[in-house]
């Protein structure tokens, strides 16, 4: 069940102390409604997996009280072999914009068609799979360097016919019109398990990161994905496209490509997202690194 929090004219806050005493509140464990719509999803390169049984968690915007702040991408353990990482998701409803949790479950549920990428497409997942207690990836969407001991791969060639745009939210006016299938209605109804602890903890020191917040980053946060849980310094950190390095942090190692960077925060409740600029070339990698995954890879065919 979904805690609403009443919200006065011009998006004021009935009780934002509320918000206040729980920093990851808006992310997770309590739902909340705002009506400003959040930012387009940055686009990025996926962070090297840093060894087996790691899976992907997506990242995604978040709602501080102020303003919506970036929870960056990165890879979690599973809180037990068999279960897999059903994103959130923004979704329009009763007036607002209500976040929907994340969950660990047999399956993948619904997400709110949301393309958050790296085989979260919209729908499902096609990144991976349990096969007994060992989660084997599929290396067409990951990145699965020669570098990291995991014998757990395999490649199948991931196809979307879904449109490709960067809309981080479901329903309304300029949102995604995607809804739960048979199918995934049923997986939602099954057994959960919330966001395991390293999760919580990245979330909250996300939203204690000011470069993470849209009204410093304007949708393009420096910190847009990482190899480890709440480290957002070192080589394990990736840029979004456009966006420099935050302080102490090591090098982007990984040139993200396609579409152009994220526009400021939509203000009113309806609105659309801003066009797409037309793609730059494809980056090139050097000889001796692996080729990148972008959350956008999956669009392309294998």
């Amino acid at each position: 069940m979904h805690f609403r929090l009443a919200l006065l004219l011009a998006g004021l806050w009935l009780a934002p102390a509320l918000l206040m005493s729980t920093p990851a509140a808006a992310q997770i464990g309590i739902g909340v409604s705002i009506n400003i719509a959040p930012p387009e999803l940055p686009v990025y390169e996926q962070p090297a997996v840093p060894g087996p049984g790691f899976l992907w968690s997506p990242g995604y915007w978040a709602w501080g009280g102020q303003d919506y702040y970036w929870v960056p991408g990165t890879w979690v353990e599973a809180p037990q072999p068999g279960l897999l990482w059903t994103p959130g998701y923004w979704g329009w409803g009763d007036g607002a914009y209500l976040w929907h949790e994340g969950y660990w479950g047999p399956h993948v549920g619904f997400y709110g068609g949301v393309n958050y990428g790296f085989g979260y497409g919209g729908r499902g997942y096609e990144g991976g799979e349990w096969r007994g207690g060992s989660f084997f990836y599929n290396r067409s969407v990951n990145n699965v360097p020669e570098g990291v001991h995991i014998t757990n791969v395999y490649n199948r060639t991931v196809i979307n016919n879904v449109t490709v745009n960067r809309v981080s939210f479901n329903g309304g006016s300029g949102g995604i019109a995607a809804r739960p299938t048979a199918q995934e209605a049923t997986f939602d109804r099954e057994r959960h398990v919330p966001p395991v602890s390293a999760q919580v903890h990245h979330a909250e020191a996300a939203r204690a990161e000011p470069a993470l917040h849209s009204n410093a980053n304007h949708g393009v946060p420096a910190i847009a994905a990482t190899a480890h849980a709440a480290s957002f310094t070192g080589p394990g950190v990736v840029h979004a496209r456009g966006a420099g390095g935050p302080a102490g942090a090591g090098p982007a190692t990984h040139t993200v490509q396609h579409t152009a960077p994220a526009g400021p925060p939509h203000v009113e409740q309806h609105a659309a997202p801003p066009p797409h600029a037309a793609p730059p070339p494809p980056h090139e990698p050097a000889a001796h690194e692996p080729a990148p995954r972008s959350n956008e890879h999956e669009h392309e065919q294998h």
